[in-house]
């Protein structure tokens, strides 16, 4: 398998996806996409699963974005209204779900870039809430210099994410980024060692996965929907989702957790 999805029992309720074409850059083929966008339908269907990691295989790229020989190719066949194998069809109607395009994954997704994070794979780091990268990560989007619009996350979550000058400098340009500008406009949270990459991701991911799952995914979701809102929206758009919490068996569990000085037992309920 291209895309892995790994449920490790030393991490409990925490899933691992790794893109594994080393020698590729982790590029994404028709196959890689099928398979990515079924590791996220699985997350995303199982309330076990609390928190997902993101990374690629070997030290040189995270993810290079869509496969040049393969699926380019392949998309611009179909553009023409050219035949393609099942298969090969079936990978590219995966795109906007395989890059998280749209597609909510309904869980606090942790990337791990463990190196150069360019076109797709940038798409795919900006659907991530939190994001670790090593030194020698860059990060580009280029499909300006290829003459395509970035039909990914890139216009629709960057501007969100950092500032709007910064955004436009990445989207207009082409050009790439290394690691530390990166860290510098907010695009990631921290700088990590290789050695230390997975560990620290896991971590965060484990700190997550402790805590109560549907206050997780609850606050999740209203971050998401109260960002653009005006403030006395915002306002009563957190109470409303916020509210329904106070009356869950997990909070009440939390206070008896807290008396008795012991780990709350949360049943997602």
């Amino acid at each position: 398998m291209t895309a892995r999805l790994e449920l490790p029992a030393d991490h409990p309720h925490v899933a691992i996806v790794t893109i594994d074409r080393p020698e590729q850059a982790n590029a994404l083929d028709p196959p890689t996409l099928r398979e990515l966008a079924a590791a996220w339908r699985r997350i995303a269907a199982d309330a076990d699963i609390r928190c997902a990691v993101l990374t690629g295989a070997g030290e040189r790229a995270f993810c290079a974005g869509m496969d040049m020989k393969t699926t380019i190719p392949a998309s611009q066949r179909l553009a023409r209204g050219e035949h393609l194998d099942d298969d090969t069809f079936a990978g590219l109607r995966s795109v906007a779900t395989a890059l998280l395009a749209g597609f909510d994954l309904e869980t606090p997704l942790v990337c791990a870039v463990n190196g150069h994070a360019r076109a797709g794979g940038f798409d795919l780091m900006l659907a991530a809430e939190i994001r670790y990268a090593v030194p020698h990560a860059t990060f580009a989007l280029e499909e300006v210099a290829l003459g395509l619009y970035p039909t990914g996350n890139a216009t629709v979550l960057l501007p969100r994410q950092i500032s709007w000058v910064h955004a436009h400098e990445l989207l207009l340009t082409g050009r790439p980024i290394d690691a530390e500008r990166a860290l510098e406009i907010g695009l990631v949270n921290r700088l990590v060692d290789a050695t230390e990459l997975m560990t620290t991701a896991l971590e965060t991911a484990d700190a997550i996965a402790a805590n109560a799952p549907l206050a997780v995914r609850e606050t999740r979701r209203g971050v998401r929907e109260i960002l653009h809102l005006a403030l006395a929206d915002a306002y009563r758009r957190q109470e409303e989702i916020g509210a329904p919490l106070r009356r869950t068996e997990d909070a009440r569990e939390a206070q008896r957790a807290f008396i008795q000085k012991r780990r709350p037992a949360w049943t997602g309920r």
